[in-house]
């Protein structure tokens, strides 16, 4: 198998790079940038919905809830900030920089398990945003929902996310910023209609919950932002080698939290006047029942385009997760293997499953569970190294430096089996418990930390294998690509 070609030497309005590092020439990114990016990132009236979930599921009150809002963003988004730092070392995306730590052919099995989350986590955007559209169609023209809207809706919410995702960078970046000035001015709109029509009294009043609830309210809201850690490096591969480590995780953490605490602090409250909130099937629709429709429809508008900005962000990095496992497309066009998965489960969990919220906690605490395996590895391994070798990177045949022993580095893959192994010990949902699910960790919805300390112990203990000595080829082409 020949090393991978450079497929976007240049780039355009539409982003052509594919998994090749980008030259230190065209890294003309800057920090402030990840601010609208993580905003972006966290648009989605799912933060209301599990905001209103902590009152409703978790009992927890309203002073408990803000201490979930502000940890939770810091731990998560800290980490994903942390993990971005190797996209300026290394100009590439995450899960090609993970081909140096878990080796050509050990690096798709960790990619392919990241690959099968992201369908998850974009089918419950795409049918969030679909919900959405569904309610403005109500509010403003009485139709109400049936199947073949449903699947219309899906298809136009998809079929956007396809649009923008294949552009690239530049379109997302621009997205980002203008969805980040709406969704802000409408959030302040919605937080000071609250404000004077909320029953604060009953919203006071409530009993505190207990620390295990509260401990896993943390984790259930920090899941939405670990599963964006491996992609952290795509966003900053842009960044010159000499940006802020610490502004860029300052950057991460900040715009993501400007978002998280106001909107789960708002779905809390508004938990106060949708008791019935837990067997709902509809997520969203209950904000039109809350709001006024002048404030109600160009906020769940703003919410479909923050949503549809959130899924192709992730489906930007789907892609090039594509791309590592060998799918020998371009960027935009393996893109289009998560448009359709997310077509099809969408329809399923929008006519079939019963009920949305459940489904979507046991979706998160799985997730949160499938990348912590890797997000230990990965971390320990950039502690030990300062830059990656962009040609090894790039040639997946039995030359590469990154080749290490068989394709396979077994220091890491073992360090990340056994610690996805550990986590789903401790892990509870609906339909599965894991034989340590009622120990300390399972009850407190530790799972996830439980997987991440273990991969980062294991593979921290474990005696290193140093890649095999760069061939001559290989450091002509770094050399070029750096130039």
């Amino acid at each position: 198998m020949p090393a991978e070609p450079a497929d976007g030497a240049v780039e355009t309005a539409i982003e052509t790079r594919g998994l090749e590092p980008v030259p230190d020439g065209e890294r003309t990114g800057r920090v402030r940038e990840l601010v609208p990016t993580w905003v972006a990132a966290n648009i989605s009236v799912l933060l209301l919905t599990m905001g209103a979930g902590l009152v409703i599921f978790n009992k927890l009150n309203i002073w408990q809830v803000l201490l979930v809002a502000v940890a939770a963003p810091v731990l998560s988004y800290g980490i994903v900030g942390l993990i971005s730092i190797a996209g300026k070392r290394g100009g590439a995306p995450g899960m090609a920089l993970s081909r140096a730590v878990f080796g050509q052919r050990g690096n798709l099995f960790p990619g392919a398990l990241i690959w099968v989350a992201r369908w998850g986590w974009e089918t419950i955007n795409a049918v969030s945003g679909a919900y959405a559209v569904l309610t403005v169609l109500d509010l403003l023209f009485g139709i109400r929902s049936s199947t073949p809207l449903i699947v219309v809706t899906l298809l136009f919410f998809v079929g956007c996310t396809f649009v923008v995702s294949g552009l690239g960078i530049n379109a997302l970046r621009v997205c980002s910023t203008w969805s980040t000035y709406l969704f802000g001015a409408f959030s302040v709109l919605v937080l000071g209609y609250l404000l004077f029509t909320t029953d604060w009294s009953a919203v006071f009043a409530k009993p505190a919950g207990s620390t295990a609830m509260m401990i896993a309210g943390i984790g259930t809201i920090a899941a939405g932002g670990i599963s964006w850690v491996p992609s952290g490096p795509d966003f900053t591969r842009y960044l010159p080698r000499t940006a802020s480590a610490k502004g860029m995780v300052g950057a991460t953490i900040g715009g993501a939290g400007v978002v998280v605490l106001p909107m789960v602090l708002m779905g809390a409250v508004m938990a106060v006047g949708t008791p019935d909130l837990a067997s709902a099937q509809d997520p969203v629709s209950f904000i039109g029942e809350l709001l006024p429709i002048w404030i109600a429809v160009p906020y769940l508008v703003i919410a479909v385009l923050g949503m549809l900005l959130i899924n192709s962000m992730s489906m930007y990095s789907a892609g090039f997760t594509a791309q590592t496992l060998g799918i020998k497309v371009p960027r935009a066009w393996a893109v289009s293997v998560n448009a359709v998965i997310s077509l099809v489960f969408g329809f399923l969990l929008m006519v079939v499953a019963t009920s949305f919220f459940g489904s979507f906690i046991s979706f998160l605490t799985l997730l949160a569970v499938a990348f912590s395996a890797w997000i230990g590895v990965f971390g320990v391994d950039m502690l030990r190294r300062t830059s990656y070798d962009g040609a090894a990177l790039l040639d997946t045949t039995r030359t590469s430096a990154y080749w290490y022993r068989g394709g396979f580095a077994w220091q890491a893959m073992t360090a990340w089996a056994l610690a996805l192994v550990v986590g789903v010990l401790f892990t509870r949902v609906d339909w599965f418990a894991g034989p340590l699910a009622d120990t300390w960790i399972g009850q407190n919805g530790l799972g996830w930390a439980a997987g991440i300390v273990t991969s980062a112990v294991l593979y921290g203990v474990l005696p290193r294998t140093a890649p095999a000595a760069d061939a001559p080829r290989e450091r002509e082409l770094a050399d070029t690509l750096s130039n």
